[in-house]
Protein backbone atom coordinates (compact mmCIF):
# COMPACT_ATOMS: atom_id res chain seq x y z
CA UNK A 1 0.00 0.00 0.00
CA UNK A 2 1.42 3.69 -0.88
CA UNK A 3 2.39 5.99 1.74
CA UNK A 4 0.23 9.12 2.41
CA UNK A 5 1.82 11.98 2.39
CA UNK A 6 0.37 14.07 5.46
CA UNK A 7 -0.37 17.40 5.45
CA UNK A 8 0.44 18.50 8.80
CA UNK A 9 -1.52 22.02 9.39
CA UNK A 10 -2.69 21.66 5.81
CA UNK A 11 0.41 23.72 4.83
CA UNK A 12 0.76 23.99 0.93
CA UNK A 13 -2.80 22.77 0.60
CA UNK A 14 -5.14 24.71 -1.79
CA UNK A 15 -8.59 23.85 -0.27
CA UNK A 16 -11.12 26.54 -2.16
CA UNK A 17 -10.96 29.74 -4.52
CA UNK A 18 -11.25 33.10 -2.87
CA UNK A 19 -11.78 36.57 -4.81
CA UNK A 20 -11.36 38.55 -1.08
CA UNK A 21 -7.71 39.05 -0.70
CA UNK A 22 -4.45 37.19 -1.34
CA UNK A 23 -0.39 38.06 -1.28
CA UNK A 24 0.83 39.42 -4.54
CA UNK A 25 4.23 36.68 -4.96
CA UNK A 26 5.82 39.34 -7.46
CA UNK A 27 5.40 42.33 -5.03
CA UNK A 28 4.88 40.42 -2.20
CA UNK A 29 1.78 42.69 -1.43
CA UNK A 30 -1.60 42.19 0.41
CA UNK A 31 -4.39 42.81 -1.41
CA UNK A 32 -7.44 43.30 -0.67
CA UNK A 33 -9.93 43.12 -3.28
CA UNK A 34 -7.16 43.54 -5.77
CA UNK A 35 -5.84 47.13 -3.67
CA UNK A 36 -2.32 46.62 -2.11
CA UNK A 37 -3.51 46.80 1.64
CA UNK A 38 -0.50 49.29 2.44
CA UNK A 39 -2.39 51.77 -0.04
CA UNK A 40 -5.74 51.36 1.40
CA UNK A 41 -4.01 52.46 4.99
CA UNK A 42 -2.75 55.62 3.55
CA UNK A 43 -5.99 56.80 1.60
CA UNK A 44 -8.46 54.85 3.64
CA UNK A 45 -10.59 54.97 6.52
CA UNK A 46 -11.93 51.75 8.34
CA UNK A 47 -14.87 52.26 6.95
CA UNK A 48 -14.25 52.33 3.52
CA UNK A 49 -12.39 49.10 3.60
CA UNK A 50 -15.01 47.31 5.34
CA UNK A 51 -17.43 48.29 2.84
CA UNK A 52 -14.41 46.97 -0.01
CA UNK A 53 -14.08 43.87 1.88
CA UNK A 54 -17.97 42.86 2.10
CA UNK A 55 -18.99 44.56 -1.45
CA UNK A 56 -16.15 43.85 -3.51
CA UNK A 57 -15.68 47.78 -4.54
CA UNK A 58 -14.84 50.70 -2.69
CA UNK A 59 -18.08 53.07 -2.21
CA UNK A 60 -19.17 55.82 -3.62
CA UNK A 61 -19.73 59.42 -1.01
CA UNK A 62 -23.30 57.97 -1.36
CA UNK A 63 -22.71 54.49 -0.55
CA UNK A 64 -20.44 55.31 2.35
CA UNK A 65 -22.83 57.92 3.99
CA UNK A 66 -25.43 55.56 3.97
CA UNK A 67 -23.04 52.70 5.02
CA UNK A 68 -21.93 54.72 7.66
CA UNK A 69 -25.16 56.03 9.10
CA UNK A 70 -26.10 52.04 9.72
CA UNK A 71 -22.85 51.57 11.69
CA UNK A 72 -23.35 54.28 13.87
CA UNK A 73 -27.00 53.35 14.34
CA UNK A 74 -25.24 50.37 16.06
CA UNK A 75 -22.97 51.27 18.34
CA UNK A 76 -24.34 50.84 21.75
CA UNK A 77 -23.63 48.71 23.87
CA UNK A 78 -27.17 46.07 24.36
CA UNK A 79 -27.62 46.14 28.07
CA UNK A 80 -28.63 42.56 28.21
CA UNK A 81 -24.69 41.95 26.82
CA UNK A 82 -23.57 44.38 29.40
CA UNK A 83 -24.98 42.29 32.28
CA UNK A 84 -23.70 38.64 30.76
CA UNK A 85 -20.41 40.44 30.63
CA UNK A 86 -20.48 41.64 34.15
CA UNK A 87 -21.72 38.42 35.27
CA UNK A 88 -18.37 36.93 34.09
CA UNK A 89 -15.21 37.15 36.35
CA UNK A 90 -12.60 39.86 35.59
CA UNK A 91 -9.59 36.97 35.63
CA UNK A 92 -11.55 35.85 32.25
CA UNK A 93 -9.48 36.39 29.33
CA UNK A 94 -10.73 39.66 27.38
CA UNK A 95 -11.13 37.18 24.31
CA UNK A 96 -14.03 34.85 26.70
CA UNK A 97 -16.09 38.06 26.98
CA UNK A 98 -15.33 38.79 23.17
CA UNK A 99 -16.87 34.96 22.38
CA UNK A 100 -19.47 35.21 24.57
CA UNK A 101 -20.96 38.66 23.77
CA UNK A 102 -20.76 37.64 19.84
CA UNK A 103 -22.44 34.67 20.62
CA UNK A 104 -25.28 36.68 22.68
CA UNK A 105 -25.25 39.02 20.39
CA UNK A 106 -26.37 36.60 17.55
CA UNK A 107 -28.83 34.53 20.13
CA UNK A 108 -30.67 38.41 20.35
CA UNK A 109 -30.58 39.08 16.50
CA UNK A 110 -34.00 39.37 15.14
CA UNK A 111 -32.48 37.57 12.28
CA UNK A 112 -30.54 35.05 13.92
CA UNK A 113 -32.01 31.77 11.68
CA UNK A 114 -32.16 33.55 8.76
CA UNK A 115 -29.01 33.55 6.26
CA UNK A 116 -29.94 34.90 3.13
CA UNK A 117 -26.97 37.12 1.14
CA UNK A 118 -28.98 40.42 2.85
CA UNK A 119 -29.95 38.81 6.19
CA UNK A 120 -25.89 38.21 6.49
CA UNK A 121 -24.77 41.76 5.35
CA UNK A 122 -27.19 43.06 8.15
CA UNK A 123 -25.80 41.19 10.84
CA UNK A 124 -21.88 41.04 9.80
CA UNK A 125 -22.95 45.06 9.71
CA UNK A 126 -24.20 44.75 12.79
CA UNK A 127 -21.85 42.67 14.73
CA UNK A 128 -18.80 45.17 13.26
CA UNK A 129 -20.90 48.26 15.11
CA UNK A 130 -21.05 46.08 17.83
CA UNK A 131 -17.92 45.37 19.29
CA UNK A 132 -15.83 48.04 19.58
CA UNK A 133 -18.68 48.77 22.64
CA UNK A 134 -17.87 45.42 23.99
CA UNK A 135 -13.87 46.07 24.22
CA UNK A 136 -14.09 49.26 25.44
CA UNK A 137 -16.07 48.27 28.59
CA UNK A 138 -14.42 45.39 29.38
CA UNK A 139 -10.80 47.42 29.88
CA UNK A 140 -12.75 50.33 31.61
CA UNK A 141 -14.49 47.59 33.69
CA UNK A 142 -11.40 45.73 34.84
CA UNK A 143 -9.83 48.79 35.88
CA UNK A 144 -12.94 49.53 38.37
CA UNK A 145 -11.69 47.11 41.03
CA UNK A 146 -14.98 46.04 41.24
CA UNK A 147 -16.69 49.19 40.98
CA UNK A 148 -20.26 49.60 39.08
CA UNK A 149 -19.34 51.70 36.22
CA UNK A 150 -21.82 52.19 32.97
CA UNK A 151 -20.46 52.35 29.31
CA UNK A 152 -19.57 55.39 27.81
CA UNK A 153 -22.03 56.39 24.95
CA UNK A 154 -20.74 55.64 21.89
CA UNK A 155 -20.88 59.36 19.41
CA UNK A 156 -22.28 59.53 15.90
CA UNK A 157 -20.33 62.28 15.14
CA UNK A 158 -16.88 60.38 15.23
CA UNK A 159 -16.05 57.61 12.72
CA UNK A 160 -15.35 54.30 13.55
CA UNK A 161 -11.44 54.49 14.92
CA UNK A 162 -12.60 57.94 16.85
CA UNK A 163 -15.56 56.56 18.54
CA UNK A 164 -14.12 53.44 19.28
CA UNK A 165 -10.83 55.35 21.07
CA UNK A 166 -13.78 57.47 22.69
CA UNK A 167 -15.34 54.98 24.30
CA UNK A 168 -12.37 52.90 25.67
CA UNK A 169 -10.68 55.76 27.21
CA UNK A 170 -13.65 58.53 27.57
CA UNK A 171 -11.50 61.67 26.35
CA UNK A 172 -11.68 63.28 22.70
CA UNK A 173 -8.86 61.71 20.83
CA UNK A 174 -6.03 62.76 19.19
CA UNK A 175 -5.66 63.09 15.47
CA UNK A 176 -2.24 61.31 15.35
CA UNK A 177 -3.87 58.40 17.19
CA UNK A 178 -7.01 58.51 15.34
CA UNK A 179 -5.05 57.84 12.32
CA UNK A 180 -2.41 55.28 13.84
CA UNK A 181 -5.70 53.23 15.46
CA UNK A 182 -7.12 53.67 11.93
CA UNK A 183 -3.98 51.94 9.68
CA UNK A 184 -4.40 49.07 12.41
CA UNK A 185 -7.78 48.00 12.30
CA UNK A 186 -7.35 48.11 8.05
CA UNK A 187 -4.23 45.63 8.39
CA UNK A 188 -5.65 43.43 10.52
CA UNK A 189 -8.72 42.90 8.75
CA UNK A 190 -8.58 40.43 6.37
CA UNK A 191 -6.18 37.43 5.84
CA UNK A 192 -7.53 35.29 3.44
CA UNK A 193 -7.14 31.83 4.36
CA UNK A 194 -5.89 31.96 7.85
CA UNK A 195 -6.39 29.29 11.24
CA UNK A 196 -9.48 31.76 12.39
CA UNK A 197 -11.03 32.84 8.93
CA UNK A 198 -10.74 28.63 8.18
CA UNK A 199 -12.45 28.33 10.99
CA UNK A 200 -15.13 30.25 9.98
CA UNK A 201 -15.48 28.51 6.66
CA UNK A 202 -15.96 25.44 8.04
CA UNK A 203 -18.55 26.33 10.27
CA UNK A 204 -20.23 28.20 7.46
CA UNK A 205 -19.61 24.92 5.41
CA UNK A 206 -22.14 23.12 7.51
CA UNK A 207 -24.74 25.64 6.93
CA UNK A 208 -24.59 27.00 10.44
CA UNK A 209 -25.10 30.83 11.23
CA UNK A 210 -23.25 33.67 11.07
CA UNK A 211 -22.33 34.33 14.33
CA UNK A 212 -21.76 30.79 15.25
CA UNK A 213 -19.06 31.32 12.75
CA UNK A 214 -17.57 34.55 14.35
CA UNK A 215 -17.64 32.60 17.49
CA UNK A 216 -15.99 29.65 16.63
CA UNK A 217 -13.08 32.08 14.82
CA UNK A 218 -12.61 33.99 18.13
CA UNK A 219 -11.72 31.00 19.79
CA UNK A 220 -9.37 29.89 17.17
CA UNK A 221 -7.81 33.50 17.15
CA UNK A 222 -7.20 33.55 20.82
CA UNK A 223 -4.44 31.09 20.92
CA UNK A 224 -0.69 32.74 20.97
CA UNK A 225 -0.12 30.80 17.37
CA UNK A 226 -2.80 33.28 15.89
CA UNK A 227 -3.94 36.47 17.35
CA UNK A 228 -2.46 36.08 20.70
CA UNK A 229 0.93 37.00 19.58
CA UNK A 230 0.84 40.64 19.70
CA UNK A 231 -0.13 40.22 23.62
CA UNK A 232 2.96 38.15 23.79
CA UNK A 233 5.21 40.40 21.78
CA UNK A 234 4.45 43.11 24.83
CA UNK A 235 4.92 40.37 27.63
CA UNK A 236 8.58 40.37 26.10
CA UNK A 237 8.86 44.07 25.93
CA UNK A 238 7.90 43.68 29.66
CA UNK A 239 9.81 40.82 30.45
CA UNK A 240 12.92 42.69 29.41
CA UNK A 241 12.31 45.78 31.15
CA UNK A 242 10.52 49.17 29.77
CA UNK A 243 12.32 51.75 31.67
CA UNK A 244 10.57 54.66 30.77
CA UNK A 245 13.74 56.92 31.25
CA UNK A 246 16.46 54.71 29.13
CA UNK A 247 17.96 55.75 25.66
CA UNK A 248 17.14 54.48 22.95
CA UNK A 249 20.38 52.60 22.62
CA UNK A 250 20.84 51.31 25.99
CA UNK A 251 17.48 50.08 25.95
CA UNK A 252 18.58 48.38 22.27
CA UNK A 253 21.55 46.67 23.74
CA UNK A 254 19.53 45.19 26.65
CA UNK A 255 17.38 44.30 23.99
CA UNK A 256 19.55 42.20 21.85
CA UNK A 257 21.02 40.64 25.00
CA UNK A 258 17.92 39.49 26.15
CA UNK A 259 17.08 38.05 22.20
CA UNK A 260 21.00 36.22 22.22
CA UNK A 261 19.92 34.24 25.37
CA UNK A 262 16.28 33.34 24.73
CA UNK A 263 17.30 32.63 21.21
CA UNK A 264 20.53 30.02 22.60
CA UNK A 265 18.20 28.55 24.97
CA UNK A 266 15.52 27.86 22.28
CA UNK A 267 12.89 29.94 23.58
CA UNK A 268 9.74 30.61 21.72
CA UNK A 269 9.55 34.06 20.47
CA UNK A 270 6.22 35.81 18.97
CA UNK A 271 6.51 38.18 16.70
CA UNK A 272 8.50 36.84 14.10
CA UNK A 273 7.75 34.98 10.72
CA UNK A 274 4.89 34.07 9.22
CA UNK A 275 3.64 31.00 6.80
CA UNK A 276 2.67 32.93 3.92
CA UNK A 277 5.58 35.61 3.26
CA UNK A 278 8.80 34.60 2.22
CA UNK A 279 10.69 37.81 2.29
CA UNK A 280 8.62 39.60 5.19
CA UNK A 281 4.82 40.43 6.39
CA UNK A 282 3.96 43.19 3.91
CA UNK A 283 1.89 45.08 6.43
CA UNK A 284 4.78 45.56 8.77
CA UNK A 285 6.37 48.70 7.27
CA UNK A 286 3.25 50.83 7.55
CA UNK A 287 2.27 49.52 10.75
CA UNK A 288 6.10 49.83 11.86
CA UNK A 289 5.70 53.63 10.68
CA UNK A 290 2.35 54.11 12.63
CA UNK A 291 4.18 52.77 15.82
CA UNK A 292 7.19 55.50 14.53
CA UNK A 293 4.62 58.11 15.24
CA UNK A 294 3.33 57.18 18.12
CA UNK A 295 6.66 57.17 20.14
CA UNK A 296 7.14 60.25 18.96
CA UNK A 297 4.22 61.69 19.78
CA UNK A 298 4.54 60.19 23.20
CA UNK A 299 7.98 60.53 23.68
CA UNK A 300 8.96 57.38 24.62
CA UNK A 301 12.14 56.44 22.56
CA UNK A 302 13.06 53.71 24.61
CA UNK A 303 9.94 51.17 22.62
CA UNK A 304 11.87 51.87 20.02
CA UNK A 305 15.50 50.43 21.35
CA UNK A 306 13.50 47.62 22.53
CA UNK A 307 12.00 47.37 19.24
CA UNK A 308 15.12 47.56 17.19
CA UNK A 309 17.66 45.49 19.31
CA UNK A 310 15.10 42.30 19.32
CA UNK A 311 14.66 42.90 15.54
CA UNK A 312 18.37 43.46 14.83
CA UNK A 313 19.36 40.22 16.98
CA UNK A 314 16.40 37.92 15.72
CA UNK A 315 18.01 38.87 12.10
CA UNK A 316 21.26 38.07 12.68
CA UNK A 317 20.62 35.21 14.14
CA UNK A 318 18.30 33.68 12.13
CA UNK A 319 17.20 36.05 9.57
CA UNK A 320 13.78 36.27 10.72
CA UNK A 321 11.56 38.91 9.99
CA UNK A 322 9.01 40.67 12.11
CA UNK A 323 5.25 40.11 11.53
CA UNK A 324 2.33 42.40 11.55
CA UNK A 325 1.97 41.39 15.39
CA UNK A 326 5.40 42.86 16.52
CA UNK A 327 4.75 46.70 15.68
CA UNK A 328 1.24 46.93 16.46
CA UNK A 329 1.59 45.32 20.07
CA UNK A 330 3.52 48.25 21.36
CA UNK A 331 1.69 50.74 18.84
CA UNK A 332 -0.95 49.66 21.53
CA UNK A 333 0.74 50.05 24.34
CA UNK A 334 1.28 53.49 23.76
CA UNK A 335 -2.30 54.49 22.99
CA UNK A 336 -3.06 53.25 26.70
CA UNK A 337 -4.70 50.14 25.77
CA UNK A 338 -4.31 47.23 28.37
CA UNK A 339 -2.26 43.83 27.27
CA UNK A 340 -4.98 41.53 27.35
CA UNK A 341 -7.19 43.75 24.95
CA UNK A 342 -5.24 43.30 21.91
CA UNK A 343 -6.41 40.60 20.39
CA UNK A 344 -9.80 42.11 21.36
CA UNK A 345 -8.64 45.13 18.95
CA UNK A 346 -8.00 42.49 16.54
CA UNK A 347 -11.11 40.92 16.80
CA UNK A 348 -12.93 43.88 15.89
CA UNK A 349 -11.05 44.72 12.78
CA UNK A 350 -11.22 41.07 11.91
CA UNK A 351 -14.76 40.85 12.17
CA UNK A 352 -14.85 42.24 8.43
CA UNK A 353 -12.87 39.41 6.84
CA UNK A 354 -14.59 36.82 8.86
CA UNK A 355 -17.89 37.45 7.59
CA UNK A 356 -16.72 38.42 4.30
CA UNK A 357 -15.95 34.97 3.99
CA UNK A 358 -18.62 33.39 5.60
CA UNK A 359 -20.97 35.32 2.82
CA UNK A 360 -18.39 34.33 0.31
CA UNK A 361 -18.50 30.34 1.64
CA UNK A 362 -21.98 29.60 1.64
CA UNK A 363 -22.29 31.35 -2.26
CA UNK A 364 -20.57 28.36 -3.43
CA UNK A 365 -20.71 26.28 -0.53
CA UNK A 366 -19.54 22.41 0.14
CA UNK A 367 -19.01 20.59 3.67
CA UNK A 368 -15.72 20.89 4.40
CA UNK A 369 -14.80 17.49 5.53
CA UNK A 370 -11.04 16.15 5.14
CA UNK A 371 -9.82 12.71 5.24
CA UNK A 372 -7.11 11.41 7.95
CA UNK A 373 -4.68 8.47 8.23
CA UNK A 374 -5.51 6.13 11.06
CA UNK A 375 -2.29 4.97 13.41
CA UNK A 376 -3.94 3.41 16.21
CA UNK A 377 -4.06 -0.45 16.76
CA UNK A 378 -5.67 -2.93 14.42
CA UNK A 379 -9.09 -4.21 14.79
CA UNK A 380 -9.54 -6.11 17.80
CA UNK A 381 -12.15 -7.57 19.54
CA UNK A 382 -13.90 -8.52 22.86
CA UNK A 383 -13.43 -12.05 24.46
Amino acid sequence: MAAVEIKKGLAGVVVDYTAISKVNPDTNSLLYRGYPVQELAAKCSFEEVAYLLWNGELPTKEELAEFTARERAGRALDPVVKTVIDALPTTAHPMDVCRTAASVLGARHELAEVSTPEANMKKAIDLWAAMPAVVAYDQRRRRADGEAIEPVAPRDDLGYSANFLWMTFGEDPVEEVVKAFNVSMILYAEHSFNASTFTARVVTSTLSDLHSAVTAAIGALKGPLHGGANEAVMHTFEEIGIRTEESLEDAAARAKTWMEQALAQKKKVMGFGHRVYKHGDSRVPTMKAALDKMIAHFGRPEILGLYNGLEQAMDEAKAIKPNLDYPAGPTYHLMGFDTPTFTPLFVASRITGWTAHVMEQLGSNSLIRPLSEYNGVDERHLP
